[in-house]
């Protein structure tokens, strides 16, 4: 995972002062030592300070998961990679029989029929009859009786399956919503047995997936807005919407799934498309800072900033963006401090 940090760290601001001032030790002299006169100066600034990092990311189809098939016999059709399927339409045909895709969360996990009651399983079968038209005599509930048995004869006519009023898992894929085919596992003219992997779906939204280093976790806070960067240089907003809780090895390093939703989708952006995501991860409100290469390294191991010819002694505190928060005596906004210019 490719892993750039916005933020500098203490270690680069003594390389980034070159000719760093080492002041005298004792008495004042840390105050009254001054610097080669610096070349550039740049402003005290009052404002928020935050820390981000950049990582690799890539927009993929939410949802993965994998369809088996419940029936045996010869594949004679399948719908396409990439294509979107709703509900009553055909994912697949064995034998000439269409596999009809329904919507419900429940798998079928019986043979529903006249009569069968007290399971969520007949309510999303009458549930997609009534959706596709042909429950109009239907009552919603957990019984399947009379009038559902004629709505299921009715859809098996026009999904041309057996008018049996019998519904069972050789007919039907229950999924929770629409999907994409992201892989076609079988082809026309492949044998297919109960259990066998027919498809790989997805859903239809697009989301950011990332592989983020369990030692960043508290950056990606669900809900924290996120910016995208596209690899046409465009820059989309997002939010994060998933954080994975088992971490995993990747790359030698352990990992956790993190799912960004775009405010905007633009369209013609493929699969597995890479872009770059910005993660905030603290902010000090109305604060003072100062370019990070301003600063001084003392004698004492402090640092200080050049300011009217004097090094003045200063605390550090938060880095980010290129800046550091700075306080002591006397500071103020607006006021000029040394710069070094290589």
């Amino acid at each position: 995972m490719k892993r750039v940090l916005v933020s500098l760290v203490m270690a680069a601001v003594a390389a980034t002062t070159g000719a760093v001032a080492v002041l005298s030790m004792g008495g004042t002299g840390d105050r009254d030592a001054a610097p080669s006169p610096p070349q550039a100066t740049a402003e005290i600034v009052r404002g928020d300070l935050t820390d981000a990092v950049s990582l690799s990311g890539k927009i993929i189809f939410s949802g993965e998961r994998v369809v088996r098939g419940q029936t045996a016999g010869t594949v004679t059709a399948v719908a396409a990679s990439g294509r979107t399927l709703r509900q009553g339409q055909v994912l697949y045909r064995v034998d000439r029989k269409p596999v009809v895709l329904l919507y419900g969360r429940l798998p079928l996990y019986r043979p529903l029929r006249q009569g069968v009651k007290d399971g969520p399983d007949v309510r999303q079968l009458e549930t997609a009859l009534k959706v596709l038209g042909h429950g109009e005599d239907v009552t919603v509930d957990d019984r399947f009786s009379w009038a559902t048995a004629r709505a299921v004869r009715a859809w098996q006519k026009r999904a041309g399956l057996p008018q049996t009023g019998v519904v069972n898992a050789e007919q039907v894929v229950f999924l929770p919503s629409k999907v994409r085919i992201a892989k076609a596992d079988v082809a026309v003219g492949d044998s297919v047995s109960p259990g066998r992997q027919v498809f790989t779906v997805t859903g239809t939204d697009r989301l950011v997936h990332l592989d983020l280093d369990v030692a960043d976790q508290a950056m990606a806070r669900k809900g924290a807005k996120v910016k995208v960067e596209l690899p046409d240089g465009g820059t989309v907003a997002g939010k994060v919407v998933m954080v994975g809780d088992v971490a995993k090895p990747r790359e030698g390093i352990a990992t956790i799934d993190v799912g960004v939703r775009l405010a905007k989708v633009r369209s013609g952006i493929a699969d597995q498309t890479p872009v770059t995501v910005l993660l905030e991860n603290t902010s000090r409100r109305n604060v003072l800072s100062v370019p990070v290469e301003a600063l001084l390294a003392t004698a004492g191991g402090g640092y200080g900033l050049e300011i009217g010819g004097r090094v003045v002694p200063i605390k550090t505190g938060m880095y980010g963006g290129g800046r550091v928060e700075i306080s002591g005596p006397g500071l103020e906004a607006g006021m000029k401090v040394g710069v070094p210019t290589e």
